[in-house]
C-alpha cells in the first residue's frame, strides 16, 4: 500500500510512509506484507483489500508459501518457527492503525473523516482474521 511503481515496469519508485516499516525483527516486515494474501480483497475499501479470493498465479504472483520459500531461501534460513504468530501480530498491527484512523474521524481530524469512520468496521475483520491463526497455531 505504500509503494508507487513505475507505470510501465514491476520497479519500486517510491516508498511513503515509511514510518510503518519496522525497527524491529525483519519477519515483522515480511509478514505485514504477507498478510495481503490472507486479507480478503473485497473489503469495499479501496485499495485496503488484500489478495485473497484473487487469481494470483494469473497476474504473476507467486502464493505466499512460495513467497516465503524463496525469502528463506535467500536468506539461508530453513524456514520461519511461529509464521503464524507473525502473521498474527501483522492484522493486530494494522487493526490498531485502522483503530487510530477511526478515532481521529470520530475527533475530526481525519484527512477523510468519512473514509476513516469506515476504517471501524474493519477492525474487527482484522483481529478476527489474527485470532484464527493464533486458534491454528503454527
Amino acid at each position: 500500500d505504500n509503494l508507487l511503481f513505475a507505470p510501465d515496469r514491476a520497479e519500486i519508485v517510491a516508498v511513503l510512509d515509511w514510518e510503518l516499516s519496522t525497527l524491529g525483527h525483519p519477519y515483522a516486515d515480511l509478514a505485514y506484507q504477507c498478510m495481503q494474501w490472507r486479507l480478503p480483497h473485497d473489503l469495499g475499501f479501496g485499495n485496503l483489500g488484500g489478495l485473497a479470493g484473487i487469481d494470483r498465479a494469473a497476474i504473476g504472483i507467486p502464493g505466499e508459501a512460495a513467497y516465503v520459500a524463496d525469502y528463506c531461501r535467500r536468506r539461508g534460513i530453513g524456514g520461519i518457527a511461529g509464521w503464524n504468530a507473525c502473521l498474527a501480530f501483522s492484522f493486530f498491527r494494522l487493526a490498531a492503525i485502522c483503530q487510530g484512523v477511526y478515532k481521529r474521524a470520530l475527533d475530526g481530524n481525519a484527512s477523510n473523516p468519512e473514509r476513516g469512520i469506515r476504517h471501524g468496521d474493519l477492525v474487527p475483520v482484522l483481529a478476527g482474521l489474527a485470532v484464527r491463526l493464533i486458534d491454528e497455531g503454527e
